[in-house]
Formats: structure tokens, C-alpha cells, sequence
């Protein structure tokens, strides 16, 4: 099956009561399931246009989270277009932080350029540390859920 999607893919992530918010694929495998997505604001009443979405940089991002693919499979993330100046450096995998909260633990997650599915290392990290969004794999209505919290509040 051929994706509709691929790294440097604008698509729209429709929000929970009204508009849209922004997302571009930063790292996929050619076999689907698990990608790394980078995710926008202000909240959008329409989906812009490519134009509009390419000067976003990744400073302007809200968040990056690994996701499942369900809704770009099912045509429901409408997509925007294929980035013209596409560059993974400008883009890199972040790293994120697992904590295991009843032992007050945590640990700075490394998963691998290639596969944002496939975690290389694993490092103590302090429990408190809150400049790492939290390891996770969230599904598609998850996404819209979360995002429609973050610009609709």
C-alpha cells in the first residue's frame, strides 16, 4: 500500500470542536505505522494553504509527538502538500522522557533518526525535568484530543 504521506508532508489535524491545527511528518519508515510529527497553532478556521505553512519552522512548533498513522490512512488529516524545501537536519528527532512513577525514576529516551519507532539508548534522567515532552506513543483521535486542548483552551 503506498502512504499518503511521507517525511516533509504539511497535512491539517481537525480539532475536536471547530479548525485545524498544523502538522508535518518529520521522520517515517517506508512501511507506515509509527511516525514522528512535528504540530502547530494558532487554531485555523480553514486548512491553509502550502504557502502559508512552509515558513513554519520548528522553533514555532507547540510539540513533537510520535503518533500512529490511522487517520492519514483513512483520509481524515487532510494533506496539505509536500514541503519544496525539505531538510531532516532543520528538523531533528527530539528526545523525549519516560518516568516510572512509583519508583521516582526516569530516563532520556534516544530513538533513532531512521525509525521513530526504534529506541537506540536510554540515559537517567532527573524525574523532574520538564523541557522533554514525555515518551509516548499517541494514537490519532488521541492527537486531536491533546491538540484540541492545547488551542481551544
Amino acid at each position: 500500500m503506498k502512504l499518503p504521506y511521507k517525511e516533509g508532508t504539511w497535512f491539517a489535524v481537525p480539532l475536536r470542536d471547530s479548525g485545524f491545527a498544523i502538522g508535518l511528518v518529520a521522520r517515517a519508515t517506508r512501511r507506515g505505522g509509527v511516525i514522528l510529527c512535528y504540530f502547530f497553532g494558532p487554531n485555523r478556521t480553514s486548512v491553509p494553504s502550502l504557502a502559508d505553512v512552509e515558513p513554519l519552522r520548528r522553533d514555532d512548533a507547540l510539540c513533537a509527538w510520535s503518533i500512529g498513522n490511522l487517520h492519514f490512512i483513512e483520509g481524515k488529516w487532510p494533506i496539505i502538500g509536500e514541503s519544496t524545501s525539505w531538510s531532516r537536519e532543520e528538523w531533528p528527532m527530539p528526545q523525549f522522557i519516560r518516568r516510572e512513577d512509583f519508583s521516582g525514576r526516569a530516563w532520556r529516551v534516544y530513538y533513532s533518526d531512521q525509525d521513530p519507532n526504534k529506541v537506540i539508548r536510554e540515559e537517567a534522567e532527573s524525574y523532574d525535568c520538564e523541557t522533554l515532552e514525555t515518551d509516548s506513543l499517541r494514537g490519532a483521535g488521541a492527537v486531536e484530543i491533546a491538540l484540541s486542548k492545547i488551542l481551544l483552551s
